[in-house]
């Protein structure tokens, strides 16, 4: 008689997610990035800390390592390019392999009118949120090139399915470059066996608003949502970090294998206001 396969129980099918894989996460010391790092060592991986904030990183490493899971911190500048190219560095000499990267970092940068916003608050924001992206996968290619892997890059509903958002056109900007330099990139890196995607927050419970300044011209720019539960559908309100994280381990492993160049929206129906 033929064998019956044996299916894998639901614990060893989440064992194998991303058990003992390398992952490198950018602004890991709070909100959606903190959350995936924990989230990311909880199912086995082991996970370089990259933060501006060192103190913020080494509580997130300190709480990895008391369940047992590995974890280093790199202070990491993401618009710098050395200091990227070290981190990534150091993360495979520590591992000697590069799984995941988490483009994450980000900021909101300056909430103003187009015609008050000065040239180096633009620059600012373009320069960490895209820039860092960028300097993010290619300072990361050279070590995932030979085993393959996942690469997946935060941007936001913000310039790709709303734009009510007075005040953000560089913050705007930056997030659906994000998402065209997502699928340019998954194009070009398909022949590694690197699969490249771009989530799409909404509303998501962080500490963004530490980088964010609003200038008194938006006082009275709103547009107003008219819904029966405020500006977010889903019951529960704004979004968990948490709930980010499930969906960046799911990008990271091998259940989304066949998913590449693509964005997808967690945002509780918010965008579709």
């Amino acid at each position: 008689m033929p064998q019956t396969a044996v299916q894998p129980t639901e614990q060893q099918r989440k064992l194998q997610r991303v058990q003992d894989m390398v992952a490198f996460v950018t602004g890991a010391g709070s909100g959606i990035g903190r959350a995936t790092a924990i989230r990311l060592a909880q199912e086995g991986a082991k996970v370089c800390l990259a933060d501006l904030k060192e103190n913020r990183a080494d509580e997130v490493k300190q709480q990895i390592e008391s369940f047992g899971g590995q974890a280093i911190v790199a202070d990491v500048d993401v618009s710098d390019p050395k200091r990227m190219e070290d981190a990534i560095r150091q993360t495979f000499d520590q591992w000697k392999r590069l799984d995941i990267v988490f483009a994450n970092a980000g900021i909101n940068g300056t909430l103003t009118p187009i015609e008050n916003m000065s040239e180096q608050d633009w620059d600012r924001t373009l320069t960490t949120n895209l820039k860092g992206t960028f300097l993010a996968v290619k300072c990361a290619i050279p070590h995932m090139k030979q085993n393959g892997g996942s690469i997946v890059i935060t941007s936001s509903i913000n310039g790709s399915r709303k734009f009510s958002g007075f005040g953000s056109s560089a913050y705007s900007a930056s997030k659906a470059g994000q998402v065209a330099f997502a699928k340019m990139a998954a194009l070009e890196l398909a022949r590694y066996k690197i699969r490249v995607n771009v989530i799409c927050p909404g509303a998501i419970e962080t500490n963004i608003g530490e980088n964010t300044k609003k200038t008194p011209e938006l006082k009275n720019i709103e547009i107003p949502v008219q819904y029966p539960q405020g500006s977010q559908p889903l019951e529960h309100g704004a979004g968990k970090p948490e709930q980010v994280a499930d969906l960046v381990l799911f990008l990271a492993s091998g259940e989304s294998s066949h998913i590449s160049g693509t964005e997808i929206f967690i945002d509780g129906a918010e965008s579709l206001l």
